[in-house]
């Protein structure tokens, strides 16, 4: 199924039905008085999330979503009845937001959760609402209220615990393989990820956690570049992202200093507070380097031109050397900001 996370609907709620002016007429009753009933009230469009879905695939082709109107009230006291509500089943993680002012309109991050998109109008009052003893034959009745028309943005953002950031080829399909039971695509050419994958991870026997990877960066992604910045939106639910780093590129002119700089530079343009999330960085593809000393000496070397301060790894996704205590150490990490 293609992924799709992003989509932009029209809902209008139903209108609720008008009250009903009426007298009740009936043989040898004099006077029977006013007897007209209230409207019905408009439908609502209701948004659920459910955790079977994990696409907004279905609000590309369908943008248009309509509640049915209430019916209006009739005499002898008959209320109208009321129209059902429209439900909108969304991928758990979906944020709904106004398409013109960007205010948000719900967040739905745990299965079953809803929200109204649309509020249905109110029925209208029956002329049995304005008797008294001075008004005992009242004409007066009130039309039902407008149903919410609006224009919503539809944004799908998978919930993770760690997020992977990296080039092209850092080899992130690679390790979220090696340690999860994703099964995303891996090739030997830039931009093989062309959508966000989710993978569970078996840190130890009590702790697991789950782990996101999406599309590569490149220097000037902000501004549209590569694949741009559009699938960032992914991470911001994460506590942890791991910045993977390839140690042995096979081009001699690639710089893996100059391209995680430039990776934290499109972070921070993109969104300051995904930039200020915890971040460890991985130096991936070990096992191209000859020996456990050169592997020592370009590790230290990345770690010194960057000024890195936080936790550093040395791993290979291919062989998956050093996965595993990368993995456990994340899971451990998790547990605590947990509690």
């Amino acid at each position: 199924m293609k992924f799709i996370d992003e989509a932009l609907i029209q809902v209008k709620a139903g209108d609720g039905g008008r009250g009903m002016a009426s007298f009740r007429r009936e043989k040898y009753v004099p006077e029977g008085g006013p007897d007209g009933g209230d409207g019905g009230r408009g439908g609502s469009v209701i948004a659920i999330a459910d955790r079977n879905l994990n696409t907004l695939i279905d609000y590309r082709y369908a943008r248009i979503h309509r509640a049915r109107n209430g019916e209006p009230g009739r005499g002898a006291d008959q209320y109208g009845r009321g129209a059902a509500d429209v439900i909108l089943r969304v991928p758990v993680g979906t944020v709904v937001t106004d398409a013109e002012n960007g205010d948000l309109v719900a967040d739905l991050s745990s299965d079953g959760q809803r929200a109204v998109l649309a509020r249905g109008g109110q029925g209208g009052l029956g002329n049995l609402h304005f008797k008294s003893s001075t008004n005992r034959a009242p004409r007066q009745y009130t039309l039902g209220e407008d149903g919410e028309a609006r224009d919503l943005r539809l944004e799908l953002r998978v919930l993770a615990d760690v997020g992977l950031l990296g080039m092209p080829n850092a080899g992130k399909s690679t390790f979220i393989r090696a340690v999860s039971n994703a099964r995303p695509k891996v090739a030997d050419y830039p931009f093989t990820t062309l959508h966000p994958n989710l993978g569970m991870v078996r840190a130890t026997d009590s702790i697991d956690f789950v782990i996101a990877d999406v599309p590569g960066l490149i220097e000037g992604a902000a501004d549209g570049a590569g694949l741009g910045v559009q699938f960032l939106k992914h991470l911001k639910r994460t506590r942890l992202l791991l910045h993977l780093v390839d140690m042995a590129p096979f081009d001699p002119a690639a710089d893996p200093v100059k391209d995680a700089r430039a990776i934290v530079t499109e972070l921070k343009r993109y969104d300051p507070e995904l930039h200020a999330k915890p971040r460890w960085l991985v130096l991936n593809k070990a096992d191209l380097l000859p020996s456990a000393a050169e592997q020592n000496a370009r590790a230290a070397e990345i770690v010194r031109r960057l000024r890195w301060r936080g936790p550093v790894f040395t791993v290979s996704a291919q062989s998956g050397a050093g996965c595993r205590d990368l993995c456990r150490q994340v899971g451990e990490y998790l547990a605590k900001q947990r509690t």
